[in-house]
C-alpha cells in the first residue's frame, strides 16, 4: 500500500497487553508513526480498541467521548488492592447468606448517575505522577469522586459466588471499581475477574480485527474512513465557493451559517462538513454561529 493510511481500525485487544503496546505494534506493522488509541483498556481487558491512523488522529477526542459497553465477571467474598483478580486480597467477607435476588438488585441499583472514586491502580496523574506508580510505592492519596453514568446493566447471571453482566456506560467509568462498589453495597466485598469491551460507539466487536492478523498488505480490508467513523454526526453541505474555501483552508474563522442553513431539528454540537460529496472536516456550533474546527483535507 503506497498511499498514506488515514482512518480507524478496530482492534480486538488481547489480554496481557496495554493500549500503548497495541499502538507500538501497529506503528511497526503499518510503518507509520501517526497512530493513537481512543481510550485506555487495562492489560487484563480484551475487546474493542479503536485505533486512529494518519489524519484520523485529529478525531481521537471525539471518539473517546462516546458510550462504551462491557461484559464483565466479578467474584464475591474478597476485595483486592487493584480491584481485580491480579491484585492482593485486602478484605474478605461472607457472602453465603446473600441470595441471587439481592445480588441482582444490588447490581441494578448502580444504573443511572453515580459517583465513582478512581482506583489507585490507574493511569490517572496526581502532581504529574501516575496513581499506579504511587500505589506500587505504598503511597495512597486522596481522590475525588467523579460523576459517571451507567446507562444500562443487562444479562445478569449469578452463579454461586460469581456474577456476570453487560454494562453500558459513559467514558471514564472503571468497571473494576463498579464491581468493587457492588461488593461494598452487598457487605461481602467483590473484585473483577474478567472484562471485555464489546462496544465503543460506533464500533462493535463484530468489526474488530485480531492484532496478529493485521498487516500492511491487508490493512485496506479493515480501515474505516474518517467520515464513516463519525457517522453519528449530522451533515452540513456547503456550496462550491472559492472565497469560502480559501478562507477556511487558511484557518480564518468563518461563520458557516452565512452559507448554509443548520439542519432542521438538530441540536448537536458538532457537524461533518461536506462540499458537495467531498468530506471536508468538522464544524462546531457555538452561541454565535457554526465554525470549522477540524480541517481534514490537504
Amino acid at each position: 500500500m503506497n498511499q498514506a493510511i488515514n482512518g480507524v481500525i478496530v482492534i480486538d485487544k488481547p489480554m496481557d497487553m496495554t493500549s500503548h503496546d497495541v499502538v507500538a505494534i501497529m506503528r511497526r506493522k503499518l510503518k507509520t508513526k501517526k497512530i493513537g488509541h481512543t481510550g485506555t483498556l487495562d492489560p487484563m481487558a480484551t475487546g474493542v480498541l479503536p485505533i486512529c491512523i494518519g489524519k484520523a488522529t485529529k478525531i481521537v477526542d471525539f471518539l473517546m467521548d462516546q458510550k462504551k459497553t462491557y461484559h464483565c465477571t466479578m467474584m464475591l467474598g474478597t476485595a483486592t488492592d487493584t480491584q481485580d483478580r491480579w491484585g492482593e486480597v485486602i478484605l474478605s467477607g461472607d457472602c453465603s447468606g446473600i441470595n441471587e435476588k439481592e445480588i441482582t438488585e444490588a447490581i441494578l441499583s448502580f444504573v443511572g448517575e453515580i459517583h465513582q472514586i478512581p482506583p489507585m491502580y490507574s493511569a490517572l496523574k496526581v502532581n504529574g505522577e501516575k496513581l499506579v506508580d504511587l500505589a506500587r510505592k505504598g503511597i495512597i492519596v486522596e481522590r475525588e469522586a467523579r460523576i459517571r453514568t451507567i446507562y444500562s446493566i443487562k444479562d445478569i447471571d449469578v452463579r454461586q459466588h460469581t456474577a456476570s453482566f453487560s454494562v453500558s456506560c459513559s467514558k471514564g467509568t472503571y468497571i473494576r471499581t463498579l464491581c468493587h462498589d457492588i461488593g461494598i453495597k452487598l457487605g461481602c466485598y467483590a473484585h473483577m475477574t474478567e472484562l471485555r469491551r464489546t462496544t465503543s460507539d460506533p464500533f462493535k466487536i463484530e468489526s474488530a480485527v485480531v492484532l496478529e492478523d493485521l498487516s500492511l498488505e491487508n490493512v485496506e480490508n479493515h480501515i474505516i474512513s474518517i467520515e464513516d467513523a463519525l457517522d453519528w454526526m449530522p451533515i452540513i453541505k456547503l456550496p462550491q465557493n472559492s472565497e469560502l474555501l480559501k478562507r477556511v483552508e487558511n484557518g480564518v474563522r468563518v461563520n458557516l451559517e452565512k452559507y448554509v442553513k443548520e439542519p432542521a431539528d438538530v441540536k448537536d454540537k458538532f457537524y461533518r462538513v461536506f462540499i458537495e460529496e467531498q468530506f471536508y472536516g468538522l464544524a462546531e456550533k457555538l452561541d454565535n454561529g457554526i465554525y470549522m474546527k477540524k480541517l481534514m483535507i490537504g
